[in-house]
């Protein structure tokens, strides 16, 4: 039989497919399960509806007697002019039990979809894999404690710190594998980033170059005071990404932006490829970042994931 756990694990998985494309709302998976069979999967569509609840349940053609409803995040409680409150929905529907990961942190449903469920006769457990399930949605946690998209910013460096050459020749530090790695982080991202300096002198697509996900390319964000071109947005600071309608922005670089971002503290996540060469006299990977101490560099940071990519070493911190 398969536990909680086990169900839930599937529904983060499967509400994984959303991340990047819901906007400002949740990428939610939803596993609807009765006497160990599985009745229905949804997970949040693009632009953020259906809500994953509403399309597993459009796929249920009887009752749910004696069904079992796993959803990533407490199903929401409040009234929209897009779609009736998933709260409801699972209400009328009547499954026995609904098993929640995580409580909304939205204080227009936070609390309130539980109790809604509760109210309606029907059994809540709630807790099964939070930890797990805020990591996973951590775009839209971020959006709720500070206003802005949960920001990941990536390297691809040799094993001495540099991006490039003297001569600023960067193609290609990392092998094939790290490269196809990191048009997945672009293909997961609602927004991506340059500095000027960047798109001046690369003139970067950043599109998604994987076969079949060519249409998850994320919207182009520049960091400059300056005029753009077309088909990219500017922006004047840092503390601009507060404005961008998604939950999760790529920054990709260069060196001063990087150090921008973090010297503003507005990074969440660091996603380092290592490439087992040695450059020497070249462009680094960080400019100033503002640090008075060293011992002030200590405890920001800690390990989530590590693993070779052909030659190449990935490294994933999120902040402490």
């Amino acid at each position: 039989m398969h536990t909680d756990r086990d169900v839930m694990a599937a529904a983060l998985a499967l509400g994984e497919r959303g991340r990047g494309r819901t906007g400002a709302n949740p990428h939610v998976g939803c596993i609807i399960m009765r006497g160990g069979r599985v009745l229905a999967r949804g997970w949040t569509q693009p632009g953020g509806r259906p809500h994953a609840e509403a399309h597993a349940l459009s796929q249920i053609d009887g009752t749910l007697d004696d069904a079992t409803a796993y959803v990533t995040l407490e199903p929401c409680a409040h009234e929209s002019e897009r779609g009736p409150a998933c709260a409801d929905l699972l209400a009328e529907a009547r499954p026995e039990r609904v098993v929640i990961a995580a409580h909304d942190a939205d204080p227009r449903t936070e609390g309130k979809g539980i109790a809604r469920l509760q109210d309606a006769g029907i059994a809540v457990t709630h807790g099964v894999m939070a930890a797990e399930a805020h990591r996973s949605m951590a775009g839209f946690f971020t959006r709720q404690a500070h206003g802005r998209p949960h920001v990941t910013l990536k390297f691809a460096t040799s094993l001495d710190g540099r991006i490039a050459m003297a001569d600023g020749s960067s193609r290609w530090i990392t092998g094939d594998r790290a490269r196809a790695h990191a048009h997945g982080l672009r293909a997961q991202s609602d927004h991506i980033l340059v500095g000027g300096g960047t798109l001046r002198a690369d003139d970067p697509k950043l599109d998604v170059r994987l076969a079949g996900l060519e249409e998850r390319s994320p919207r182009r964000e520049v960091l400059t005071r300056g005029s753009v071109p077309e088909g990219w947005n500017g922006i004047a600071a840092p503390e601009g990404i507060a404005d961008l309608a998604g939950n999760y922005l790529l920054v990709e670089g260069g060196a001063q932006t990087a150090a921008a971002f973090l010297a503003a503290g507005l990074v969440d996540r660091l996603v380092l490829y290592r490439a087992p060469i040695l450059i020497g006299d070249g462009y680094p990977a960080l400019g100033d970042i503002g640090l008075a101490a060293l011992a002030d560099a200590h405890g920001q940071w800690q390990l989530a994931d590590t693993r070779m990519l052909g030659s190449d070493r990935l490294e994933v911190y999120e902040r402490s």
